[in-house]
């Protein structure tokens, strides 16, 4: 195989997804040869395309990095002009995916059951926040919201530590992957049976799963496992940033964290911290004495002797700290591209490494509406009949 040749050259996907979730499934399934055909509000777009103030507006780094490899179509989904033109697009697709809340793309007519008659070897693929039943269907799925249902927000290292929001979009990225795997077992599903079928996830169940160590624990168990609760696991402040140390996996990790930060003495030849049980009940004043040790001297030094006592640790760093890392230089994860408003940029790759096949950018995140006519040139509308759309405002 060749970079010429993309796994998923060939199969067309109508895009109605916006925002996150649903854009980070269709993106990777650009990014590995799809045809993606992003549907847009005219004027406004995508959501994500005006959530964020920036110097190149809609064609800001938020809907960038989230958009390439995408062909837009801007289309007024309100009339039934509009309505007519997709349903002609989505006959000879093979994907359609959104991440509407459940029951709007029934509404607009775009519904599996009517799509399926005239295309039934189209995969539906839908993300939402809660499902098409039960009490909570009808809510909207925005990721904290799920954070919050799903019981990942009310779980933390301490229960001293406050009630927070997790600060990147967990619950969008971990189900927008979910939908992209989804899509792929349909299709390869299809290359058996001949039919496409329906796709569904959900926020709630992707962040249920997510927890499966702690759910199966908890149902047979009726005990909570935390694995930021575990009393040789934490963050700690050093004289110039912070280190975060996991005392597992080795025999007798206390001993060589002991070791490690230099204490006069090997912490399980006392009493409050001789077994595992011990170190729990204790663990507050375990930290406490840990913390004190580690305050008094640089993340370097820590992180240099816990790594020849065998301890897993990592320097705690910043976002900026870790794009600029040598090591994410070697696994090629930032490129580079060209877009016509917002000119040389740089942004993450697949994090999918294929060896013979492998991701690749061939277009850069469309502007709103940029490609109208050739998408429906593409699709056998002629251009008297588009340019009668775009009189009519159908395209925009």
């Amino acid at each position: 195989m060749t970079a010429d040749v993309l796994p998923l050259d060939g199969i067309t996907v109508v895009d109605f997804t916006q925002v996150f979730m649903g854009p980070s499934c269709t993106q990777l399934l650009g990014d590995f040869g799809a045809d993606v055909i992003k549907i847009e509000r005219p004027g406004t777009g995508d959501s994500s395309r005006n959530s964020y103030p920036d110097r190149d507006g809609q064609d800001n780094p938020i809907f960038q990095s989230i958009n390439r490899n995408k062909r837009g179509l801007s289309i007024d989904t309100k009339s039934e002009d509009g309505r007519d033109v997709l349903r002609r697009i989505i006959a000879g697709a093979d994907v359609v995916v959104s991440n509407f809340r459940a029951g709007v793309m029934e509404r607009m007519g775009f519904g599996y059951e009517e799509l399926r008659a005239e295309n039934p070897r189209l995969v539906w693929a839908s993300g939402t926040g809660f499902g098409t039943t039960g009490p909570y269907s009808s809510l909207g799925g925005q990721d904290v919201v799920n954070q919050a249902y799903s019981g990942v927000m009310w779980r933390r290292s301490g229960t001293e530590d406050p009630l927070s929001i997790y600060p990147t979009t967990l619950c969008d990225y971990t189900t927008g992957m979910h939908l992209f795997q989804g899509i792929l077992l349909a299709l390869q599903a299809r290359e058996k049976t001949g039919e496409g079928q329906k796709v569904e996830v959900t926020m709630y169940d992707s962040m249920l799963h997510m927890q499966m160590q702690e759910a199966c624990m908890q149902l047979n168990r009726g005990y909570e496992v935390n694995w930021g609760r575990m009393p040789l696991s934490a963050v700690f402040a050093t004289t110039d940033g912070a280190v975060c140390m996991v005392g597992g996996f080795t025999t007798d990790p206390l001993t060589h964290i002991s070791r490690a930060l230099e204490f006069d003495e090997d912490l399980t030849d006392r009493p409050e911290y001789a077994t595992f049980d011990d170190q729990m009940t204790n663990r507050v004043r375990l930290h406490e004495e840990l913390a004190a040790r580690v305050a008094t001297n640089t993340t370097a030094h820590w992180t240099a002797r816990l790594e020849a006592e065998g301890v897993l640790n990592a320097p705690v760093r910043t976002l900026a700290e870790t794009l600029d890392d040598e090591q994410t230089a070697a696994n090629g994860m930032i490129l580079e591209a060209e877009h016509p408003v917002a000119g040389r940029f740089r942004m993450l790759d697949a994090p999918v490494h294929l060896r013979g096949t492998p991701a690749r950018v061939r277009r850069v995140a469309p502007r709103l509406g940029e490609h109208n006519v050739e998408v429906l040139r593409d699709n056998g509308f002629d251009d008297d009949t588009i340019a009668r759309l775009q009189e009519l405002g159908v395209l925009r």
